[in-house]
């Protein structure tokens, strides 16, 4: 009966010339590898600084201080003895390297590396990273950067007239880190575990301490909304990675709060299984108003001459008879949209209709524009 009304409803609004998109969300049995994470295992951002050279004189220009300062550093760890005042580094950038260190890396493996210009460079196409140090927060060196730099994207032209395709200061090392320490991972040493649930849920934390305590029995334990604390069994011990994968399978019913979202620029508008409306009557209508204008020729009766160009404007307005709908306290609040739809409601009128409900206490649910 409900995908009837909902069908109808649906086709009366494509009638009507509106647009609103209506999406109704319930939770469903998820897998609890879905909804949380193990603690721990985590990604980590490495960030070093460095110089790509062989530009085709794009680099950095004079202004550039600390690629001068750079290259001169450089130059003095080999021997060189040089003159900053002597350097013209259009051919050199100073660039950020940025890359992110997935967990259980060894030493050995490779990563891909962003290269960002943060002189005047105006492209650091065909160029080539130095070797550069790529840095945790805690200041430690875990991997070392170094190749050619592509692009993707190019810079042409002189004169005040060029063109540009992406951004030809930001490039990227494919495989260009090599990994020279690892992370320690320490799961499961101490024998237990934890999962960090992504969206934190007082009935989520239980639901899935219960989902863990009816396969393995009394181990699991809700420490929070957003944790969930495990003891390895015995047998488990030597093989922590089975036991979090048998974990992960296991089915839950997430918990979700009723929540409606309403996005004002494309009309659509997603709500949730719990969202409850009471008993409300509902007014909506329209006043408008029409200006005309329109030109005559005008001469005087019996008279020879020109004739005189008036304009004549006609106002008109209309006010549209209001339409009144009484809703029960049954009513969710699909069929609200439904509703109004039905008798021509705009998106917008929708949505500030949905928003005063909320004002004046009749939907229980948190609304959320975007």
């Amino acid at each position: 009966m409900m995908r009837k009304f909902i069908a109808a409803a649906v086709a009366a609004s494509l009638l009507l010339g509106t647009c609103t998109v209506t999406a109704f969300a319930e939770s469903a049995v998820t897998r609890i590898k879905d909804i949380s994470k193990v603690q721990g295992v985590r990604s980590n951002q490495l960030m070093g600084y460095g110089l790509v050279v062989g530009l085709n004189g794009s680099g950095d220009s004079n202004k550039s201080t600390e690629t001068i300062q750079s290259v001169v550093n450089m130059l003095n760890t080999y021997g060189v003895a040089i003159s900053a005042s002597s350097l013209k580094p259009k051919n050199v950038a100073a660039v950020m390297v940025t890359a992110t260190l997935p967990p259980f890396m060894r030493e050995g493996d490779t990563l891909d590396v962003t290269v960002s210009s943060i002189g005047d460079a105006k492209s650091i196409q065909g160029g080539t990273l130095l070797q550069t140090p790529l840095r945790a927060g805690n200041g430690n060196v875990y991997a070392v950067a170094q190749g050619a730099v592509s692009t993707g994207g190019f810079m042409a032209g002189n004169g005040g007239q060029g063109v540009q395709k992406n951004f030809p200061t930001v490039g990227l090392t494919p495989n260009g880190a090599i990994v020279e320490h690892t992370v320690e991972d320490d799961l499961g040493e101490d024998g237990t575990l934890s999962l960090s649930l992504s969206k934190a849920d007082f009935t989520t934390a239980a639901r899935v301490a219960a989902a863990v305590n009816s396969q393995y029995g009394g181990i699991a334990q809700a420490a929070n909304p957003g944790r969930v604390d495990i003891k390895i069994p015995a047998y488990y011990r030597r093989n922590v990675v089975g036991f979090v994968a048998s974990i992960e399978n296991l089915p839950v019913l997430p918990d979700n709060i009723a929540k409606v979202v309403l996005n004002e620029r494309t009309g659509t508008i997603v709500m949730g299984g719990n969202v409850t409306v009471d008993e409300c009557a509902i007014t909506q209508g329209g006043f408008s108003v029409r200006v005309t204008t329109s030109e005559d020729a005008v001469q005087a009766p019996f008279t020879v001459g020109r004739a005189v160009k008036t304009t004549n404007t006609d106002v008109e307005a209309t006010e549209e008879r209001a339409r009144t709908i009484v809703l029960p306290p049954t009513t969710n609040i699909s069929d609200i949209v439904g509703a109004l739809n039905s008798v021509g409601a705009t998106p917008r009128d929708i949505i500030s209709i949905i928003q005063a409900m909320k004002s004046a206490g009749a939907i229980h649910a948190e609304v959320e524009v975007i």
